[in-house]
């Protein structure tokens, strides 16, 4: 890997291109001031509008949502892990046929693995723009997003409309169903009861921990954070590691797929080697970027400035990507 090559592997935070009519609550007042991006993967946006910044399959997708105050996703579903953690802001998590399960908020470097099979939202409680970066399980997803009833309903009465083929269509653009497609139908009443209300004790108990616990635990040693064995038990198709300044190291390292580096706090250094000297290098990497390194290649991260550093790592198993493991 050339240092060109490499920084082609890495998506710097100030370049992520947001999509801001990626799902079908884009026109919806409250959710009408999102920003979607897709870092690495296909994504689930279902609009053609969205932006994919690296499209190599990975076992998983990275992505993204930017919101100002106030503003919130609505209710949703998916079929494979959603796992979150806070880059910037204060975010409240809730949950449930009508949101009022439960909620959770979370502050900057806290993560969540929310079950699958239930119907979550968040939504920016802070007094700036905010940040959430997201990791999906499977190459594809999930295959998309499943909406409470009343979003896609709320939905139609602003001007969008989803097709069964999971594609948005825009009235205020003139847009209609294509002949021979019909409307996304909504979950019976009998469908609904496969989305179970999950308790608080449940979700937070599962599925969040907190930023500086992490930074506790990773004090001599890398901390899994998501994994069969880790801080929340799971097997979603890829693992979550947790690195600190103490617990880096400038040995080098290889995986068998590619894997990812997501920086929480501080700078930095990604280091490679290769066969020739034009094949090694290092690379600074920024809060908010997030870099691919491909299989096979040799590497490390340790920071490159003094003050607090910790940075998440992504990594594909070879579990298959399906509902939460319960243990």
């Amino acid at each position: 890997m050339t240092p060109a090559d490499m920084e082609s592997r890495i998506v710097r935070y100030g370049d992520l291109k947001p999509c801001k009519t990626a799902f079908i609550d884009a026109h919806t007042p409250g959710s009408d001031q999102k920003e979607n991006f897709t870092i690495i993967g296909g994504g689930v946006s279902e609009s053609p509008d969205q932006h994919v910044h690296i499209s190599i399959p990975h076992g998983f997708n990275i992505g993204a949502a930017g919101q100002p105050p106030k503003c919130r996703n609505s209710l949703h579903s998916h079929r494979t892990a959603e796992v979150f953690f806070v880059l910037k802001g204060r975010w409240r998590f809730f949950w449930g046929r009508r949101g009022t399960a439960g909620e959770v908020v979370l502050e900057e470097g806290d993560i969540i693995n929310i079950p699958t099979g239930i119907f979550r939202g968040f939504e920016n409680i802070g007094t700036d723009y905010g940040m959430i970066m997201a990791v999906l399980g499977g190459d594809d997803a999930g295959g998309g997003v499943i909406w409470a009833p009343q979003v896609i309903e709320d939905a139609r009465d602003h001007g969008l409309v989803l097709g069964e083929n999971g594609k948005l269509y825009d009235s205020k653009k003139g847009q209609s169903l294509p002949e021979g497609v019909k409307p996304m139908p909504l979950l019976t009443e009998a469908q609904l009861q496969d989305y179970p209300e999950m308790t608080p004790a449940e979700v937070v108990g599962m599925g969040v921990r907190r930023y500086h616990d992490m930074m506790a635990l990773a004090q001599q040693k890398p901390a899994l954070v998501i994994g069969e064995t880790g801080m929340i038990r799971d097997r979603p198709g890829f693992e979550v590691g947790f690195l600190t300044r103490r617990s880096s190291t400038p040995d080098l390292h290889q995986h068998d797929r590619p894997s990812v580096l997501m920086p929480m706090r501080g700078y930095w250094k990604l280091i490679w080697d290769g066969e020739t000297a034009a094949e090694r290098g290092e690379i600074t990497l920024n809060p908010g970027d997030t870099a691919s390194v491909p299989a096979g290649v040799m590497h490390t991260a340790v920071p490159s400035m003094t003050g607090e550093a910790s940075l998440f790592h992504i990594v594909a198993t070879d579990d298959p990507a399906g509902p939460t493991w319960k243990g």
